[in-house]
């Protein structure tokens, strides 16, 4: 549906300096899939949504519609909607007219527009509010009428620059599934920008990570969050613990990490790993067990590393440990709290924490 390749652009700021907004994105969106440009702000996500639209021109590389250069094209000629965060409904119009509005603008048939609003609006969960005002709406309600407004017109692909930023935590949730489930039913491309790693990874076909112009990861959910290829989306993308360490072996697509004589961390590798190599490795904190006394023989087949509980975070149905260990890097633990309150672990105590093998990931590897 739509390609990106190798988009450049750069401008003066305030101070005259150079800043580039987008080095090199490159990037494929399949027909009816939903897919997030995520990252933090000033990375450069919206300006490459911007560019797409139409509203910027980049300063090299070319955006392809349906295999047609639309690089220079005006934003009106490209066939695509935009839906912005805020929102920006006519105050003066109801809901059925601020939905019909583009229709009206095309001197589409009335009757036309009164059977695709009423579509719509029940696709968008509006049926029965065609009279209200948007200052008579909540902010989830304004959001579906701005995303009706839009996808009436029956654009290529729909842009989403930020659109629930402006919503509270748990109708911000909510609208995460509904708009996926919107974006299903009507089967139209939708390319998303946010700096919410829950939500993308929430709502995502794939996702392409920003940072500083550069998409430093471009994958599924689950591979960004399973297998990051950066420390910088390692980091980004919920918490992770990096630890380092020297290579002692590799047996078996495996690489041994030593750090005391009991203490190691167990890493799947490529076969160009050697022993003396340098590596970094990324453990997410669901994946890690944590025990209060010496592991039972079933758990240390794979890492293993001691150390001393500094925090402890109850969260109801986590508990989350802060454990200082002996590879030289404070780890985050999450704990699901299955057991019993006498079973939890306090500060001052020491811990030992194993994990599988393949749940250590070597970043940049």
């Amino acid at each position: 549906m739509l390609r990106v390749e190798g988009l450049f652009t750069e401008y003066p700021n305030e101070q005259g300096e150079i800043v580039r907004a987008a080095q090199d994105v490159t990037f494929t969106v399949p027909e009816g899939k939903l897919f997030t440009l995520l990252g933090p702000s000033g990375c450069g996500k919206t300006t490459s949504l911007r560019m797409l639209a139409g509203y910027n021109t980049p300063t090299s590389g070319t955006i392809r519609i349906h295999g047609v250069d639309s690089t220079r094209l005006p934003p009106e000629k490209r066939g695509l909607g935009m839906v912005f965060q805020s929102y920006a409904l006519f105050p003066h119009l109801n809901t059925y007219q601020n939905v019909a509005f583009g229709l009206e603008r095309k001197k589409v048939g009335k009757d036309e527009i009164r059977r695709r609003v009423a579509e719509i609006l029940a696709i968008v969960s509006l049926t029965g509010m065609e009279k209200r005002a948007p200052r008579e709406m909540s902010g989830g309600q304004q959001q579906r009428v701005a995303l009706a407004r839009a996808l009436v017109n029956r654009p290529r692909a729909l842009l989403l620059d930020e659109p629930l930023g402006a919503l509270d935590l748990k109708l911000r949730q909510q609208m995460q599934v509904e708009l996926k489930r919107i974006q299903r039913e009507v089967g139209i491309t939708f390319v998303y920008v946010t700096h919410d790693q829950g939500e993308a990874l929430t709502m995502s076909d794939r996702i392409a990570v920003m940072n500083a112009g550069v998409i430093e990861q471009l994958g599924t959910p689950r591979q960004i969050y399973e297998r990051p290829s950066t420390r910088f989306v390692a980091g980004f993308i919920g918490t992770s613990n990096l630890v380092e360490g020297h290579v002692d072996r590799v047996d078996g697509g495996f690489a041994l990490l030593p750090y005391t004589s009991q203490d190691r961390v167990i890493v799947p590798v490529s076969e160009a790993t050697r022993s003396g190599d340098k590596l970094e490795v990324s453990i997410r904190p669901e994946k890690i067990d944590l025990h209060r006394g010496v592991p039972p023989a079933s758990a240390t087949g794979g890492s293993v590393l001691s150390g001393v509980v500094t925090e402890v975070v109850y969260h109801g149905t986590s508990t989350n440990y802060t454990v200082s260990t002996s590879a030289g890097a404070d780890f985050t633990v999450f704990d699901q709290n299955a057991s019993s309150a006498d079973d939890l672990a306090d500060r001052g105590d020491r811990v030992f924490l194993t994990w599988a093998p393949q749940h250590s990931y070597p970043i940049g590897v």
